[in-house]
């Protein structure tokens, strides 16, 4: 558990997930889905159980290459950030990065708090030598935030999502540790 005092003065609490947290997840990721074209996800789209949910926190907080940290601000949750990591041979040094911010949260230093840890627990779990996200192309802020922490550019997915009929690109970054 760690505390961190945001921008705007805000008290947040980065930690692990528990069982009793699933259903506020599950409601969390449904609402924050509903914020942003950034996700993706639409709201009312994650569709995992509770049980399915408590599997996916055990997961986590049993692996050595994937873990889930939860930003929370008194018992509301306002941020997820996940390391998601194959366990075959070949893959298992890769962690796919995921953070969801709740949009009144944005702006706050909550998302670059989570960068870091995510990162930190990377490079001390002795098994991730990369960490790889997507992210769309016009999330410039999102950009800019992994790009200080040290990531790069590896590739452009044309045409990957679609939003109100409109086709966007993603952008695949990646970061060596």
């Amino acid at each position: 558990m760690k505390k961190i005092i945001t921008k705007k003065g805000q008290e947040i609490i980065l930690r692990d997930p528990v069982h009793e947290d699933a259903k506020a997840m599950i409601e969390f990721y449904n609402a924050v889905g509903g914020e942003t074209t950034y996700l993706s996800f639409c709201g009312g789209e994650y569709k995992a159980t509770e049980e399915q949910q408590k599997d996916m926190i055990d997961e986590a907080n049993s692996s050595k290459n994937n873990t889930m940290i939860l930003a929370t601000s008194g018992n509301e949750i306002v941020g997820i950030g996940t390391i998601s990591s194959n366990q075959k041979i070949k893959g298992r040094h890769v962690g796919t990065l995921g953070i969801v911010i709740a949009q009144k949260c944005c702006n706050a230093g909550i998302g670059k708090a989570m960068m870091k840890e995510l990162i930190d627990w990377s490079k001390s779990n002795n098994i991730t030598r990369k960490i790889s996200l997507v992210t769309a192309q016009d999330n410039q802020g999102a950009m800019a935030l992994y790009e200080k922490c040290g990531f790069e550019v590896e590739g452009i997915l044309k045409n990957e999502i679609l939003i109100d009929g409109k086709f966007s690109h993603l952008v695949s970054m990646g970061l060596m540790i």
